[in-house]
Formats: C-alpha cells, sequence, structure tokens
C-alpha cells in the first residue's frame, strides 16, 4: 500500500503505475473541514530520509469525496480513506461523512497520531483512553477501520491493545518521529511549523522495533508496518517481525512507482527464497 500523507488526496499516482495494481492507495488524511496546514517551508531532507511538518493540509472530507473519489472509483484502486480530529467529536463528525461513500471504500485509518499539530501533548495516540475513545466515536463505520499510532510513547504495544480492545480491526505502525533541524546561523527552526515528523529509512529500526513488540504482545492484532521500506527486503523484515502487510511512504517522494516496485520486487524475493505465500513470513521472527 500507499503510506497516507505521501500519494496525495487522489489519483496523482495513476501517470505513473496502475493505481489498480497495487493493494491499496491509502490518501493523505482528512478532516471533517477544509484545513490549510502548516506555513512553509514545510520538508526538509535528512541524511537517512526527510523531515515534514505539512500539518495535515487538505480539502476536507466532504470536498475529497466531491473532488477526489470519482477518479479513485473509476481507476479501480482499493481506496483507503485516512481522517484525523482535534476533537473526538470532530473524529466523529470526518467518520459519519464518510458513511454514504463506504461502500467504495476498502477500510479507514484512523490518524490518531499526526505529530504536526499545535500541541504535541493532546496527540490522541499518547493515551490509552483518548486513542480508545476515538475508536469508539468512529464506531458508526462498518467497514475495517485501523489506528495509526505514535512511535514516540514509552510502550506501544499497551496501546496497541486498548484500541484493539475499542473495536480496531488492525493497527498501523508507526507514524513519524518526532524531530528538529534548526538553522546553525539563525537559530530558528528550519521548517515553517518549527518541529516536525522524522521518516525514511532512519526510522525504520525503530518501526520496525515496534510491530515486533506489539505482535508478540497481541498476535491476534492485524498489523500494517510502515517506516522507510524502500525495497522487498525491507518489507521482508516487517512481515518477519509480524506485519500482515506493508505501506510505502517517502521513498515515494523519490520514486513515485515505489509502491509498485517494493510489491514486485516482494514476488521476486520470495520465488527466489522458496517462499510459496507472502503469508508465510509473516510473524516468523517469533519462532526463532
Amino acid at each position: 500500500m500507499t503510506a497516507s500523507g505521501t500519494a496525495g488526496h487522489g489519483a496523482e499516482l495513476a501517470r505513473y503505475v496502475p493505481l489498480d495494481s497495487l493493494g491499496a492507495l491509502v490518501v493523505k488524511s482528512l478532516s471533517v473541514m477544509p484545513w490549510e496546514g502548516n506555513p512553509g517551508p514545510r520538508v526538509v531532507e535528512l541524511p537517512g530520509g526527510m523531515m515534514n511538518s505539512v500539518g495535515l493540509q487538505g480539502p476536507g472530507v466532504a470536498g475529497w469525496i466531491d473532488e477526489e473519489l470519482p477518479e479513485l472509483r473509476s481507476s479501480g484502486a482499493r481506496v483507503v480513506a485516512s481522517i484525523w480530529g482535534r476533537t473526538i467529536d470532530e473524529y466523529r463528525a470526518a467518520a459519519e461523512a464518510l458513511v454514504p461513500v463506504q461502500d467504495d471504500l476498502t477500510a479507514v485509518e484512523i490518524n490518531v497520531s499526526c505529530p504536526n499539530i499545535e500541541d504535541r501533548r493532546k496527540m490522541f495516540a499518547h493515551s490509552c483512553e483518548s486513542a480508545a475513545a476515538v475508536m469508539d466515536a468512529t464506531s458508526m463505520l462498518a467497514i475495517p477501520r485501523w489506528a495509526k499510532l505514535s512511535p514516540n510513547v514509552a510502550d506501544i504495544a499497551e496501546i496497541a491493545g486498548a484500541v484493539g480492545e475499542a473495536g480496531a480491526d488492525a493497527v498501523t505502525l508507526t507514524n513519524t518521529l518526532l524531530g528538529l533541524v534548526l538553522d546553525p546561523d539563525t537559530g530558528k527552526p528550519v521548517l515553517g511549523g518549527g518541529g516536525g515528523g522524522v521518516s525514511g529509512p532512519a526510522m525504520r529500526p525503530v518501526a520496525l522495533r515496534a510491530v515486533f513488540d506489539v505482535s508478540a504482545a497481541h498476535p491476534e492484532l492485524p498489523i500494517i508496518g510502515v517506516g522507510g521500506i524502500a525495497n522487498a527486503t525491507d518489507a521482508v523484515q516487517y512481515l518477519r517481525a509480524g506485519a500482515s502487510a506493508v505501506q510505502v511512504g517517502t521513498a515515494t517522494f523519490a520514486d513515485p512507482r515505489s509502491t509498485a516496485r517494493v510489491a514486485n520486487d516482494l514476488a521476486t524475493w520470495c520465488e527466489k527464497s522458496g517462499i510459496g505465500r507472502v503469508s508465510d513470513l509473516i510473524g516468523t521472527a517469533h519462532s526463532r
């Protein structure tokens, strides 16, 4: 799958790869209302990836349904909508707005963990109770709901268990790491929003550890692994750690064909390694 926030809100990638060939297209997170996002600059390159402070810019759920969903529907893509909110009521409203089109969606990813919000101390993914409350507030959706969690916590397995008990059909592990880059001459943050979310290869060991720990603690809870996946062997690590599927994110900025390439290369890797089915890899790191 594509990772939310790295493939736009619509069919932008269709010029590079047939969207119906992907496992799913996960769109950028949407709030119930249009949102302008953070001031620029919004992205800075790092030695091991990038850091962004886009700030969840988007057209709002209604705007997305009118402007972007029709083309995605006609492309044959399996579409996963992603939603966020500043309050429980905003999550509820965003979910309710998706109900009329849920038959066009494969799932909804509930983003409780974006670091690019005004007060990160109030991030829902930092509290078992708050994260569970968001899942409860979105329960009117009759399609799978995935809780996207933060790596910036003491015990991600505990929070994964809480959202699972609250109705999450899967967890997406993980969102970006909190980071900061300063201009050495001025001492001011390079990004217009101040700090931002670190993504790319540098965070892969962190996200991979989260997948491993959550899989060990909750083997019944499906996991979508994301963070620094750029090739087949990266994906294999996540599958072996316990992920049932993976998302490709930052690599897409360098090569818009990355998601399809990783999928194709994974098939080749399995064939060369004598693996009959990708599912045969899931969780094998736990049975060494």
